[in-house]
């Protein structure tokens, strides 16, 4: 907000008149510069973006600033800065050193756009003759701003600080992808990083910003072999990273396929280009943009798709990439010479990068949530019992161990439950009704226990509970409570007055104790509580010259 109060306190920028023309051999500027004046070059307005051919011998552009003319600071801004070089003729006079977005020697960098600082001894009203050098780069559209210094130097830092933090932003999320991707080995999340880095990277290179102003002299060679190469593998990564995204082996199994295949052809442009042979780069520049439109349908159509079919994540995908597709189209339509208005596109290309970053970030960070709670879920169900939802055996046992191996070691009481007369009840009264008399005692049983005791179905009608720091007393005193929570459920058996009640033995930790010796003294010990008349508990003693006789606590009809 800052920043466009400020464009007000500086000097609008000075209107220009425009004309060009392509170059014919022997040209001067001089020459170029009469034929303006006699109106024999063909007009265009500097503020609208301009295509001008670049093969051959290249293109001529004459600006004359327009009234009313100051004589101050002023800066020439070509935005966006084209891939090839631009030669400037200040009053058809004296020739300067060119101008390109590769040049880190330029007085004036002019970050995200090319700018020749204008000389003081350069007349206000006097036309600047430009020539556009043959290239073999495609020739993008640009506009042209005679800017007052002040005003140069505050858009200029403006560019500075958004480009400089949306390059931040998709490094950042670069870097979050690459951690989680070591951490949860989940290769999705590499997919995602190398899509976004060399998305930074294609940015990076046409804006300028890897020269100025990182100033890295070493690509000053390579710069369009390494965006080429960075298109290619953009979609590579794309292509690969949505496959595992959307779940397109469920959702959309044969356009899965498809854009597998796409992944690979565009690995095999990225080798092609890297082979620096002049045949191979040759046909790879002629298969790439025909393969970024057949990917870019591919993956929208793949997503729409699997959005439809259910893919939660696909709508991420889709939010984060059709703003990045708009921005593809207007600049496809600007390069045949539409919309010429928006200049700002190239400007948005980086907001939109950002923008899908964090987008597919949230993304990612959503499929780990809903992953581990599947995980979760799937460990439940794989530790629990399906009935009554008490630990199955293989869960408790492994419990039990641990709580066994505890250092320093505390005492430790196991019980094991027999439900009374279960097979009489599934006679009588059937399966369901035996299932459903299973439920209630679990949840019965459970509602009597401490959070920190461990209940589980051993099998059948068969529960064990281990009761941590319990002494004998505290025991007896649980297993009593338990026995009478079952018969106050008052479940019938049969026919008659018998009602369900259960049975309980209970074991005391000794040393050199393990799961299976404790449990299985306790169920000696259940034994026993079924010899005496059921429904009542019994403990077990470990036989020593001064152990007094087994405790048998019975529980009478009552309840009590």
């Amino acid at each position: 907000m800052l920043s466009l109060l400020s464009i007000g306190i500086v000097r609008a920028a000075t209107p220009l008149d425009g004309a060009w023309r392509t170059v014919h051999a022997g040209d001067t500027p001089q020459q170029v510069l009469q034929d303006f004046h006699n109106g024999t070059l063909t007009r265009f307005d500097p503020a609208m973006l301009q295509q001008f051919p670049r093969s051959n011998l290249g293109s001529w552009v004459v600006l004359a600033p327009q009234p009313p003319w100051v004589d101050e600071e002023r800066v020439l801004a070509i935005y966006p800065p084209p891939a090839g070089i631009i030669t400037i003729y200040p009053a058809a006079t004296d020739v300067v050193a060119p101008l390109s977005r590769r040049d880190i020697s330029a007085p004036a960098h002019g970050h995200g756009r090319l700018a020749w600082y204008v000389p003081t001894t350069q007349p206000p009203s006097a036309p600047i003759v430009l020539k556009f050098e043959p290239t073999t780069a495609v020739a993008a559209p640009v506009r042209f701003d005679l800017q007052p210094w002040g005003e140069y130097l505050q858009k200029d830092a403006s560019w500075l600080v958004f480009a400089t933090a949306c390059f931040a932003v998709m490094l950042a999320m670069v870097l979050m992808a690459l951690c989680f991707s070591l951490m949860l080995r989940d290769v999705t999340y590499t997919w995602y990083a190398g899509y976004i880095l060399c998305y930074a990277l294609i940015q990076a290179a046409q804006s300028g910003f890897l020269f100025h102003p990182l100033e890295w002299h070493w690509l000053d060679g390579i710069a369009p072999a390494l965006e080429a190469i960075a298109t290619a593998a953009s979609v590579a990564f794309a292509s690969l990273f949505m496959v595992r995204f959307c779940e397109l082996q469920r959702y959309a199994p044969l356009l899965r396929v498809l854009i597998g295949g796409l992944a690979v052809c565009m690995a095999a442009l990225v080798i092609m280009q890297g082979s620096r042979i002049d045949l191979l780069q040759q046909r790879m520049s002629l298969l790439l943009n025909p393969l970024l439109l057949l990917g870019a349908t591919l993956l929208s159509i793949a997503a729409v798709i699997a959005a439809a079919r259910g893919s939660r994540h696909a709508w991420f995908f889709l939010v984060g990439w059709v703003p990045l597709l708009a921005l593809t189209a207007i600049s496809s339509a600007q390069m045949n010479g539409a919309l010429p208005s928006l200049g700002w596109i190239n400007q948005a290309a980086l907001g939109v990068g950002a923008f899908e970053a964090i987008v597919l970030s949230l993304g990612l960070a959503d499929r780990a949530l809903v992953l581990r709670r599947d995980r979760d879920t799937v460990r439940v169900l794989a530790e629990r019992d399906m009935l009554t939802n008490a630990f199955n055996r293989r869960a408790w046992i492994e419990r039990a161990e641990k709580a066994l191996a505890g250092d320093p070691p505390q005492s430790l009481a196991a019980l094991f439950l027999d439900l009374d007369h279960f097979k009489q009840l599934n006679d009588h009264h059937g399966h369901s009704a035996g299932d459903h008399a299973l439920t209630s005692v679990a949840a019965a049983l459970e509602t009597e226990l401490r959070p920190a005791d461990l209940f589980g179905r051993y099998g059948g009608e068969e529960f064990v509970v281990l009761l941590t720091g319990a002494t004998v007393a505290q025991a007896m005193q649980v297993a009593t409570r338990l026995c009478r929570r079952v018969h106050r459920l008052e479940i019938p058996v049969d026919e008659g007055e018998q009602r369900l009640t259960i049975s309980i033995g209970i074991a005391m930790r000794i040393e050199g104790d393990t799961v299976a010796s404790l449990v299985d003294r306790a169920d000696q010990a259940m034994y026993k509580a079924k010899l005496g008349g059921r429904n009542r508990t019994f403990l077990h003693r470990v036989a020593t010259p001064h152990s007094a006789r087994p405790r048998l606590h019975i529980i009478d009809g009552n309840g009590r």
